[in-house]
């Protein structure tokens, strides 16, 4: 009997390290396959980590150049306007010679009409004039300048306002009009006759019509003095561009 309990306890414990042994076994596939998910998880992750901080750094480099790019803009309007204000004073102190001047050379004719019996000559007369003269032309240069300086600040605050604002629309001068010189189908460019004298800046936007129907629309790509190219903007043309079409701006100023 004993030798019999023996063999069945040996049987037994047998029995149990069998099943123990399975069940562990389990336990260690379980783990295993858990492992291995989170391997591939916590990899998945470094992978979309490396990906995320690549884009951040991308997005940061676009920001730095977007900032020096809108820091230089910046600084060559305050130039600008800091000329403009120069040659404002220098026009009022001008204008305000040319008046003196002018009071001058009233004087002096009333001292010739007055004078005249006592010898004044006419070289006198003749060198007033030549100042006068003079000081017209400086003004006029100097008007001119302002003009120049008050089209490149125009220009300047535009740009500087598609950096601020890059779907604001650019706002062309409500009377400007006039038509394409050249139409390329091929590459969907014009050549219009309008340019920076006539108030166009770039990426600006103008209609495109024919007989007071609407043909399409262009957004302005590079400005001469007198000419400016244009490119055929998708989705809006409704039929060919010809040559002789009129433009008028999409975006009027008030």
């Amino acid at each position: 009997m004993i030798r019999i309990t023996l063999i069945v306890a040996i049987v037994a414990g047998l029995a149990v390290a069998a099943l123990n042994f399975t069940l562990v076994r389990q336990k260690v596939t379980t783990l295993q396959s858990n492992l291995a998910e989170q391997t591939a998880g916590r990899q998945k992750a470094e992978t979309e980590l490396a990906s995320t901080r690549k884009d951040l750094k991308s997005t940061k480099d676009k920001l730095t150049q977007t900032e020096q790019t809108l820091a230089t803009t910046t600084e060559e309007r305050d130039k600008a306007v800091q000329d403009a204000t120069t040659l404002k004073k220098k026009s009022d102190q001008l204008t305000e010679d040319l008046t003196k001047t002018k009071g001058e050379r009233d004087t002096a004719q009333e001292e010739v009409a007055r004078y005249h019996a006592t010898g004044m000559t006419p070289d006198q007369i003749i060198q007033v004039n030549k100042q006068i003269k003079n000081l017209q032309d400086t003004l006029a240069g100097t008007e001119s300048e302002n003009k120049v300086l008050g089209t490149k600040i125009h220009r300047l605050e535009t740009e500087l306002d598609r950096y601020r604002s890059p779907d604001k629309p650019v706002m062309l001068p409500a009377s400007l009009k006039g038509s394409i010189l050249v139409a390329d189908p091929k590459w969907n460019f014009v050549v219009l006759n309008i340019g920076e004298n006539q108030g166009v800046l770039e990426h600006g936007e103008l209609l495109v019509n024919r007989n007071g129907r609407l043909v399409a629309k262009v957004v302005v790509s590079s400005v001469q003095k007198d000419r400016c190219v244009a490119n055929v903007m998708p989705g809006w043309q409704l039929s060919e561009v010809l040559e002789g079409d009129q433009v008028i701006p999409a975006h009027p100023a008030s």
